[in-house]
């Protein structure tokens, strides 16, 4: 199989399993007919290095670039067999063949950068960890995100996580995360937040109707809730005022990795480490250990990830959390839920103290 064709079916596979059956069969169109005689085919047939395909999420641009398309109102005929109408087949590639054909400018120009999607449903990994360290330590948090997009999860405290009728965060929040939640309930704390920062090698504002738009284009069509629930996520960050800020990741680290007396350091991210390269992630890696080991009681240091896991290729995603100072590993009960558009996740981390 070509490799642009296994890449594209591999993802389309992830958006049937994550609850997405249009955006599945768009990419397997596109992995069954698109040509390098075509101009978008060309430039995909062309990609630079095939072993980062994936990695890159390559299929995910284009799906956000088509998505852009309907939602700028560019192609009526591309927007007919868009949810909430319905085409299959022959008749739908037809509408996706002849748009990136009379638009792949704009589609090659928008899959220069690499997918945005600034999941809120992976607050549903990293709320859990939150509240746990926070109830270990009895100390603030000062929290510092990596890659974090538009800065949605930035907010996650004000977001409310609710199971089994109770609720994590703030019981009036317009955006409530309902996980199906299976294992030992999380602890809850009284979280007090001491600083927040985040950072993005190309950060979105939430205020700029553009960055919007392009947030939105890599919501899947067919998930209504999400692109409601992430419509609100994004008008209460434009209300917040908090804005990401542009930097490259460990720059940043060197920057909030300091320690800061009577206050618990959190360096959290969520699906991004895969875009850093293989230096920067071990640079990134051997930087927060250093730090870890010079933390104190005093001045604790956190590190919260909920990234793809090779280890449980059938579950998706791990959480991992790693506390210092470091004294010795102990385990910590597994957790599992799944969320439309975040299914699967494995939740089991581990901490040293």
């Amino acid at each position: 199989m070509r490799p642009l064709a296994a890449a594209f079916n591999a993802r389309a596979d992830a958006c049937e399993n994550l609850n997405s059956p249009f955006t599945a069969e768009l990419l397997r169109l596109v992995a069954l007919n698109l040509t390098d005689d075509h101009p978008v085919g060309a430039f995909l047939h062309g990609w630079p290095d095939f072993d980062t395909f994936r990695a890159g999420a390559v299929a995910l641009r284009l799906a956000g670039a088509m998505r852009a398309l309907v939602l700028k109102r560019m192609d009526e005929e591309l927007t007919a067999v868009y949810p909430p109408n319905e085409a299959h087949g022959p008749a739908m590639w037809k509408a996706i063949e002849s748009a990136m054909r009379v638009h792949h400018a704009h589609i090659i120009n928008w899959m220069d950068s690499p997918p945005q999607t600034n999941e809120i449903r992976r607050s549903n990994a990293l709320i859990p960890g939150f509240h746990l360290i926070a109830a270990e330590t009895g100390l603030p948090l000062d929290m510092s995100e990596i890659g974090a997009s538009i800065g949605l999860n930035l907010n996650w405290d004000i977001f409310a996580m609710e199971i089994n009728g109770q609720v994590w965060g703030d019981p009036e929040s317009h955006v409530r995360l309902t996980p199906d939640w299976r294992g030992p309930l999380p602890p809850r704390a009284d979280i007090k937040i001491l600083d927040r920062a985040a950072c993005d090698i190309k950060p979105l504002n939430p205020n700029n109707p553009d960055d919007r738009l392009r947030m939105m284009s890599y919501i899947w069509a067919d998930q209504t809730q999400r692109i409601e629930d992430t419509q609100l996520a994004i008008d209460m960050a434009c209300v917040t005022g908090r804005l990401v800020k542009k930097q490259d990741a460990l720059e940043f680290l060197n920057e909030r990795l300091p320690p800061v007396e009577g206050a618990l350091r959190v360096i959290y991210h969520s699906i991004m480490w895969q875009y850093l390269t293989k230096e920067a992630q071990a640079e990134g890696a051997a930087m927060i250990a250093a730090a870890g080991d010079n933390a104190t009681p005093n001045a604790p240091l956190a590190w919260l990830r909920a990234e793809p896991s090779r280890i449980i290729r059938a579950m998706g995603r791990r959480l991992r959390l790693t506390c210092g100072p470091v004294a010795k590993r102990v385990p910590w009960a597994g957790w599992t839920f799944t969320a439309a558009g975040f299914r699967g996740t494995d939740s089991h981390a581990s901490q040293n103290r």
